[in-house]
C-alpha cells in the first residue's frame, strides 16, 4: 500500500514539474514576443523619424519646386575685394535704393499673383519653393516659387533682360563667393517682370535696387546679403529645398 502511495505521489510530483516547466517555457517564450515586437516596433517608429526628417518634416517644403539650371555659357567674371561692410554706407555709395515693402501675406496659393512691389519680396507663393543657386537667362523660376525661397530666409540676386554678360559673369562670382564661404542660401535668376532696376536683391519685405552697376555696386549687394541671410518668417527650413 505505501509502495502505491509513493508511485501515486511520485507521478503527482512528475506532473507537477512537468506543468511548471512547460508554464516556465510559456512564460519565456510570451516575453521574448513582446521583446521582439518592441525592438521591432522601435525599429518602425526610427524609420519614420528617419524618413520625416529626411523630408523636411510633417510637410513638404519646396521639394517639387524649380530647380537651378546652372550658368550654361556664362564665364564668372572676377569682382573687386571687399573695401565697405556696413550696408547704408556701402548702398550709398553704390547709388542703389533700399525699401523694406509691407509684407503682402504668406498663404499658399496654386495660382499665378500680381505682387504689389518689383521686384516682390512677400505675399501668396507656391507651396514649392525654388532651389538655391544659379539660373541661366530665360530660364526665370515663378516668382510664386522664388517668393516661398524668400520666406525660408533665402536671398536672391535678380537682373534685368538685356544686362551685360559680364554683369552676369560678375553676379555669378558674386554667389560662387557666397556659397564658398559657407553659405548655400542664395539664388540668382534674370527677373522677367519689368523690374526698375538693373540689379538687384531682395530678402523676406526687403529690397536693395541699383540703376547703374560700379565696383562699389558688388560691396552694397554682399552686404545686403549679410544683412538679411535667414531674416524670414519659417528659418527653420534652412536644408535644400
Amino acid at each position: 500500500m505505501a509502495s502505491r502511495q509513493e508511485e501515486k505521489e511520485r507521478r503527482r510530483a512528475e506532473r507537477v514539474a512537468r506543468e511548471q516547466a512547460e508554464a516556465t517555457a510559456h512564460a519565456r517564450k510570451r516575453r521574448l514576443g513582446i521583446v521582439a515586437g518592441g525592438v521591432l516596433g522601435a525599429a518602425a517608429i526610427a524609420a519614420v523619424v528617419i524618413a520625416v526628417v529626411a523630408s523636411g518634416g510633417g510637410t513638404k517644403h519646396g521639394t517639387n519646386g524649380p530647380k537651378a539650371t546652372g550658368a550654361g555659357n556664362i564665364k564668372n567674371v572676377a569682382i573687386p575685394a571687399v573695401k565697405e561692410t556696413d550696408l547704408a554706407a556701402a548702398a550709398k555709395l553704390a547709388g542703389c535704393t533700399m525699401l523694406s515693402p509691407k509684407s503682402e501675406g504668406r498663404g499658399h496659393v496654386d495660382t499665378k499673383v500680381t505682387y504689389r512691389s518689383n521686384p516682390p519680396t512677400s505675399g501668396p507663393h507656391s507651396p514649392n519653393a525654388a532651389s538655391d543657386g544659379i539660373y541661366g537667362p530665360g530660364d526665370t523660376p515663378p516668382a510664386e516659387n522664388y517668393i516661398h525661397a524668400l520666406e525660408h530666409g533665402r536671398v536672391v540676386f535678380q537682373y534685368k533682360p538685356g544686362t551685360p554678360v559680364q554683369v552676369i559673369g560678375q553676379l555669378q562670382s558674386l554667389v560662387d563667393e557666397i556659397q564658398t564661404n559657407g553659405n548655400p542660401r542664395v539664388m540668382l535668376f534674370e527677373n522677367d517682370t519689368g523690374m526698375p532696376y538693373t540689379v538687384a536683391a531682395t530678402a523676406w519685405t526687403h529690397l536693395i535696387g541699383c540703376d547703374k552697376v560700379t565696383p562699389a555696386t558688388w560691396d552694397a549687394l554682399r552686404a545686403f546679403q549679410s544683412r538679411y541671410d535667414l531674416k524670414a518668417p519659417e528659418t527653420q527650413f534652412v536644408g535644400p529645398e
